[in-house]
């Protein structure tokens, strides 16, 4: 019988997530302080375990203080703290987050890497096992699964899994873990879990190291054009809310129409929107008024692949999900929010807006 699904709520005027207690682990990070956020306008009982931010300043410390969530500090290679904070917060759905989520830093230190995404990740589902009453897992890798041949072609998600650096091989791995536990301890009882692959994410409130919008935000603090690594480097770029409501999307797919929910899922832009790095830096460097936004870096750098793409077919057929924003509106987006950023703007007051803004074009 043939699929066909039916149209779902917006997240903005979904009351599915109202009162229910999400786990969210990585909420430290960029990614996680937004979806924390969100998850607090959506009504959810959220409890939250991470690290300290590893970075100054942290979107997670902008946005303090989180008085309505349950936030604690573990780590996720720790199999004993992860499971009694699992444990603790006693949810229904799981959002695995938590994650060594830079390339040129897996070249630095594989070992941190591997151990953190893909020990961090059996642990994470060994802690599920023990806590009964949990319907959903939703486990974020990445669009860098895939055995990248640099052809140009989008990734779909019955591609080969791969991986040259360690980040990447790492997150593969985390991928295979999923789908071991899922086969052997979930075929039948259990939470539904599911993989989330999303692409280059975007946005305010992002100051890693060696990722593209914020060495450009530092450039620009400097007054200086942001120097880039490979500029004709070419990335399915997304604002931060767009897999964000993927993951939403999906861990309600998983608990309402378990039987209907994809295992593994892309979670990417318009093809419209595939940009090169250049092209990005440029789109920032308009929007701030530059006229050289960016020059090339000299040394010699780790690889790292020419060509990244991905279909997102699937989150079409089976969640109904598709992205908002064009690689104009993403570029906006994230310029508005360092401008008011630099401006001593209410930055919480700031997401809460663009959030607001992106729910009302998902309804």
């Amino acid at each position: 019988m043939e699929f066909r699904p039916r149209p779902l709520e917006g997240v903005g005027v979904s009351t599915f997530w109202r009162g229910r207690r999400v786990l969210v682990t990585g909420h430290t990070g960029f990614k996680g302080a937004w979806l924390c956020l969100w998850l607090e306008r959506l009504g959810a009982q959220v409890s939250a375990l991470a690290l300290a931010p590893d970075t100054e300043p942290a979107l997670y410390d902008v946005l303090k203080p989180w008085t309505g969530q349950s936030h604690h500090e573990a780590d996720i290679r720790d199999l004993a703290a992860l499971s009694a904070g699992v444990a603790a917060a006693e949810p229904e759905i799981v959002i695995h987050m938590a994650a060594q989520a830079l390339v040129r830093r897996s070249y630095a230190d594989p070992v941190e890497t591997f151990a953190t995404n893909v020990l961090g990740t059996v642990n994470l589902l060994s802690a599920v096992r023990g806590v009964p009453g949990i319907e959903a897992v939703v486990v974020v890798t990445t669009d860098k699964v895939y055995a990248n041949d640099n052809a140009g072609r989008p990734f779909g998600e019955d591609d080969a899994l791969g991986g040259k650096d360690p980040y990447s091989s790492s997150k593969a791995c985390a991928e295979l873990a999923t789908q071991c536990f899922r086969d052997s301890f979930f075929s039948t009882v259990g939470p539904k879990i599911a993989t989330a692959r999303a692409g280059n994410v975007i946005g305010g409130g992002d100051w890693s190291a060696d990722r593209l919008v914020p060495d450009f935000v530092r450039a620009l603090s400097a007054g200086a054009p942001v120097r880039l690594r490979y500029p004709d480097s070419v990335r399915p770029w997304q604002h931060v809310l767009e897999p964000l409501s993927g993951y939403l999307t999906l861990a309600e797919v998983l608990v309402s129409r378990p039987d209907a929910a994809p295992t593994a899922i892309n979670f990417g832009p318009d093809p419209d929107s595939f940009a090169s790095v250049a092209q990005v830096a440029e789109g920032l460097g308009r929007a701030f008024g530059m006229t050289t936004p960016w020059l090339p870096a000299g040394g010699t750098h780790p690889p790292e692949a020419k060509a990244l793409l991905l279909r997102s077919d699937r989150a079409a057929e089976a969640l109904g999900w598709r992205p908002r924003l064009s690689m104009a509106d993403t570029i906006s987006w994230t310029a508005d929010w360092y401008r008011a950023y630099r401006a001593g703007a209410d930055m919480r007051a700031v997401c809460l807006e663009q959030i607001a803004r992106y729910e009302e074009l998902a309804s």
